[in-house]
């Protein structure tokens, strides 16, 4: 048996695929921004999510879309800390928090949170000892050293890049004493990639998938998926995303990231009794 796991959550992977539910309590991203960043109207959407059957809720503070503000780790603990008292009270599924920043992380951390979700695409040290001392799960992004406006150019091919990098990382968390059942993996769709490079690594994430390790695939309401199915308005992209999530489930990913939680959960299962 194989796991995803650290203090507070542990999750068997190759039983069942796990729903992570998005939670951005932004102004600007790509699909919500405002929607949920009243502190009341945030913590009511992740009980909901948690009813409708998220085994995570993942909170971001800040936006990653194209052309979106950069926060310090200042602004991104203020945004966070209004609503994160009644946000842990309230949820008992694991709390993840999108964060490449170590004082973010340890804010959090320190405070109920279990899993960093970090998009940064590289090893910070910094970053490992924040994981380490509080045991945590750590999402490990690629992005090629891109940002969602960025196409870089794979020599070898993305598939062989995105590969190369989760063995460098495993490597280098090892090292640092970091155990590999704390580390999940992130191919990084739409992060310094084509639709191109995001189809290639959505058809071949069964050859990306190593059996113990977690792998989390986060494709809701992409542009990839909006490019694919014709559909400008990213709230509409519903349908698309449970097509690739269900492509990305036979592939054996362990984890979704989504937006709408109970539909994508309920695609899940199906997908579950027919690939698992």
């Amino acid at each position: 048996m194989a796991f995803w796991k650290g203090d507070n959550f542990c999750f068997e992977l190759g039983v069942q695929t796990y729903v992570m539910g998005i939670l951005n309590i932004t102004p600007d991203s790509f699909s919500d921004g405002g929607l949920w960043n009243d502190a009341k109207k945030a913590v009511s959407h992740a009980v909901e999510m948690q009813n409708e059957g998220a085994h995570i809720i993942d909170v971001g503070a800040q936006s990653t879309r194209p052309g979106s503000e950069v926060l310090s780790a200042t602004d991104e603990i203020e945004r966070l800390a209004p609503m994160w008292d009644e946000l842990v009270k309230n949820v008992s599924v694991p709390i993840s928090v999108d964060t490449y920043y170590p004082q973010v992380a340890e804010f959090v951390l320190k405070n109920g949170a279990s899993i960093i979700n970090d998009v940064s695409g590289k090893f910070s040290a910094n970053m490992a000892k924040v994981i380490k001392k509080y045991n945590a799960g750590w999402v490990v992004m690629h992005n090629g050293g891109g940002t969602a406006l960025d196409e870089i150019v794979y020599k070898d091919g993305v598939v062989s890049d995105v590969k190369e990098f989760f063995d460098a990382m495993t490597h280098s968390v090892t090292e640092f004493g970091i155990s590999q059942q704390q580390i999940c993996f992130d191919i990084g769709i739409g992060f310094g990639k084509s639709d191109y490079d995001n189809l290639e690594l959505i058809r071949n994430i069964g050859k990306i998938k190593t059996e113990n390790k977690a792998l989390l695939t986060a494709l809701s309401r992409k542009r990839v998926i909006g490019n694919a199915i014709g559909e400008l308005c990213a709230q509409n992209r519903l349908f698309g995303t449970i097509a690739a999530n269900t492509t990305a489930i036979a592939g054996k990913t362990d984890i979704i990231r989504v937006h709408n939680v109970a539909p994508c959960v309920q695609a899940a299962k199906m997908a579950d009794v027919i690939y698992r």
